[in-house]
């Protein structure tokens, strides 16, 4: 077979996998647009119309029986409702810390989402763990620390969302189903919810839904096309790099909106942050070596 032949999907599933990671890491721009909107309400119309994109795709691609095989087990259910709810809390975090001025801490939150899962891989899988990631692991804990001591105030945003999407990964990981599978069912399970909340809000006088200029309009009911594309632009690449590749990549995200926090908002980023982040940096450095170093070994 001719190499080209062999590289394309590769190409393909890495560009696919790049393409999504920008696309996450410029969301603060998009959330921004809706700042005005409780960041509680936001979050149910990115459930209810994110479950309208993926039931059209799932229509599209014959996959119901997928999805009924998921919801016929209590089992199934309670677990699928379980990574619901940690990507919902995660969500929220993330909307409210963007629409409340704390996009870098959002990054960073991000940035630590590796190591947290190799934490919870000794924590919970009871991996065993090379010095190079207790090193990695060490220097993270250093990060939150200066964040504390200098900045004066746990970075309590960043450590739900690395808990929340750690915890989300973990369940996924052992989930037999795939992206466009998984975030089906799982809106599908917190829609009822969400709908519930959205006529609350409605009957309450605070609900987007026509009270918001046109403007606001289009960019609450795109929020479902904005959560599933990247995710099917994911579920595409990460079938077709390796893993080693993907993890590259994902810090595309925390990247980009690390840059829309200093250079488009205007995010302050004083010495002591630099160092709180540097810890950071410096963790996943020695994380991303050893996995690299692994890799070398192991071909």
């Amino acid at each position: 077979m001719p190499a080209a032949e062999v590289t394309a999907p590769s190409s393909r599933g890495a560009l696919a996998a790049g393409v999504c990671y920008v696309m996450w890491g410029l969301f603060p721009l998009y959330w921004k647009q809706l700042a005005a909107i409780d960041a509680r309400e936001l979050i149910a119309h990115r459930i209810v119309w994110s479950l309208a994109f993926v039931a059209a795709a799932t229509t599209a691609t014959g996959a119901w029986g997928t999805i009924r095989a998921a919801l016929a087990t209590r089992r199934s259910l309670a677990a699928n409702l379980l990574t619901g709810a940690l990507l919902s809390v995660n969500w929220l975090v993330f909307v409210w810390g963007v629409n409340h001025g704390h996009i870098l801490e959002t990054s960073l939150g991000y940035f630590l989402v590796p190591l947290v899962n190799v934490a919870l891989g000794r924590l919970v899988l009871h991996e065993h763990l090379r010095p190079a990631q207790w090193a990695a692991i060490a220097c993270a804990a250093a990060g939150v620390a200066l964040q504390l001591l200098h900045v004066g105030r746990l970075p309590w945003i960043a450590l739900a969302l690395a808990a929340t999407f750690g915890a989300y990964g973990l369940l996924r990981k052992r989930s037999p189903l795939g992206s466009l599978a998984g975030l089906t069912v799982e809106t599908l399970l917190l829609a009822p919810l969400a709908l519930a909340y959205l006529y609350w809000c409605h009957r309450q006088g605070t609900g987007a839904l026509g009270r918001v200029s046109l403007r606001e309009h289009a960019f609450v009911l795109s929020a479902g096309v904005v959560t599933a594309v990247p995710l099917l632009l994911f579920a595409y690449g990460a079938r077709r790099i390796r893993l080693t590749t993907l993890g590259l990549l994902q810090y595309l995200a925390p990247t980009g909106s690390f840059l829309v926090g200093v250079f488009v908002y205007g995010e302050a980023f004083d010495h002591d942050r630099l160092l709180a982040f540097a810890c950071i940096w410096l963790g996943l450095a020695l994380y991303t070596a050893d996995n690299l170093r692994q890799l070398a070994r192991r071909n």
